[in-house]
């Protein structure tokens, strides 16, 4: 029988090298093809919010190897190439393309001898980033304006970051822990990133498997009239103030997505002043009107089906 310090020693060093090769490797969390299909999911939903047909999105994985792409009716051609382009280039560069796009405006124009396999300097496309760690990234291209591609890819990444990501959409650990029963993970969005979705109008929490969406709404204009047979929104103002019109009928309207009327107006109803603080409920099928907004004017919206 071995000495008891002999035996320390040895269990020592056994611990101290167990030690040393965990000190060695990191736990990476990664994307999978149900996370992927909750980011094009999400940008999806944002497209049609915004009526914004055209729009082909692409999601890549930390490497920029395609795995999920969703075109959308009345895109161009080439509209799937630069979309997986835009995604790979903030994936590997590990910002959003408009940095490029705004540098190369800026005057360093060498940057566009770069291959074009990895760098497509264009705004549209922005990484996915869960715990402070980039598994991905999304691209979009062909919507109304490079600042609703951008808008769009932020809606997408927020669909996953924001909670919608159990086990099944990435691999290590979950970001939230569902409740006792739930199937649900706890959705949490830190402070940056409510702060980035609100810079842009996005939807923060998407209604992929819940019967209920969260958007974080920026206004700088009066908006269209609208009518949602499904959904209820219930308004909870953070900043500035609008003029805000419900019930009447709907001028000129046209359906716009499934459930979906859009106007140009709203021809009588009722008219109120909302301010920072105030909460408004509008149940399905109650044509609504932001008549006139202070800029900017933002605001959440929780979408219940």
């Amino acid at each position: 029988m071995k000495p008891a310090h002999k035996i320390l020693a040895a269990v020592a060093l056994a611990l101290s090298l167990s030690g040393a090769a965990q000190a060695q490797v990191a736990e990476k969390k990664s994307l999978t093809i149900d996370g992927a299909r909750r980011v094009i999911a999400g940008a999806v939903a944002e497209a049609r919010r915004l009526n914004a047909p055209g729009a082909v999105i692409a999601v890549v994985d930390e490497g920029g190897n395609l795995m999920a792409l969703e075109r959308l009716d009345g895109t161009f051609a080439a509209g799937a190439t630069i979309s997986a382009g835009k995604a790979r280039t903030a994936v590997l560069f590990k910002r959003p393309t408009k940095a490029f796009e705004d540098i190369i405006k800026n005057g360093r124009t060498a940057m566009v001898a770069l291959p074009d396999t990895f760098f497509t300097p264009l705004q549209g496309g922005v990484p996915i980033t869960v715990e402070g760690q980039v598994i991905g990234g999304v691209g979009v291209s062909g919507a109304a304006s490079a600042q609703q591609d951008e808008e769009l890819a932020i809606a997408g990444a927020n669909a996953l970051a924001g909670g919608s990501m159990g086990s099944g959409s990435m691999g290590g650990s979950s970001m939230g822990t569902p409740m006792m029963g739930g199937t649900m993970p706890v959705a949490y969005f830190d402070q940056n990133q409510v702060a980035a979705a609100f810079a842009k109008g996005a939807v923060l929490l998407d209604g992929t498997g819940r019967n209920y969406m969260v958007h974080a709404s920026r206004r700088e204009a009066a908006g269209q009239a609208e009518v949602h047979d499904k959904d209820t929104d219930i308004v909870y103002v953070l900043e500035g103030s609008a003029t805000f019109v419900t019930g009447g009928a709907v001028v000129d309207g046209k359906t716009t997505a499934p459930d979906e009327l859009r106007g140009a107006s709203i021809r009588g109803g009722q008219t109120r002043q909302l301010r920072k603080g105030d909460v408004i409920v509008v149940p399905a099928g109650t044509p609504h009107w932001f008549q006139q907004v202070t800029n900017p004017f933002t605001y959440y919206v929780v979408k219940v089906r």
